[in-house]
């Protein structure tokens, strides 16, 4: 077992290209490589559970955090099951004790997480490195947005270095 935790934000959709997964199992087998546990959604859905699957192959602690209204949808290859009773609280709990937070290509609510992980962390109550894993451009439109705001100075430069584009796996394996 670990003393570094890394957070994966990512998505529950079974509907999405492959490319997605298989990305996520490479960022995940980085992180592991890298001596981190992996803490996610937890579920059995979509790239969650690509996410369990490839953290347990490694070997590490796999923590998932699940509302109790997901009973059902937890991944039996969890380590760990956290409940929580609000998908807010999750967020918290989540990141609770993680050095790290890599969001891959998502939904809403992974840009959710990530959003409120570097808005924490722009406030300085979140002290991990936040990461976005901007494979073939998917976080372009979320970065020009803060580059917008640093232009008309809604961001200020040094806060809007508190967040990572890695677009490849060395640039993301540089970052751990």
């Amino acid at each position: 077992m670990s003393d570094k935790k890394a957070v994966i934000f990512c998505s529950a959709s079974n509907d999405i290209d492959p490319k997605y997964n298989q990305a996520a199992r490479q960022v995940v087998r980085a992180a592991c490589l890298s001596g981190y546990d992996i803490v996610s959604g937890g579920t059995v859905k979509g790239t969650m559970d690509v996410v369990c699957r490839q953290a347990s192959e490694c070997g590490v602690r796999v923590i998932g955090v699940l509302p109790r209204f997901m009973k059902g949808l937890e991944n039996p290859l969890l380590s760990e099951c956290i409940w929580t009773e609000r998908m807010s609280s999750r967020k918290d709990a989540m990141r609770e004790g993680t050095s790290l937070a890599i969001a891959l290509p998502g939904g809403i609510g992974t840009l959710d997480e990530l959003a409120e992980t570097y808005c924490l962390a722009k406030m300085g109550i979140y002290g991990g490195k936040v990461i976005a894993f901007n494979m073939e451009g998917f976080y372009e439109p979320f970065k020009a947005q803060l580059d917008e705001y640093v232009r008309t100075g809604m961001l200020d430069a040094s806060s809007r270095s508190l967040i990572h584009f890695p677009t490849s796996i060395p640039e993301l394996e540089e970052l751990l």
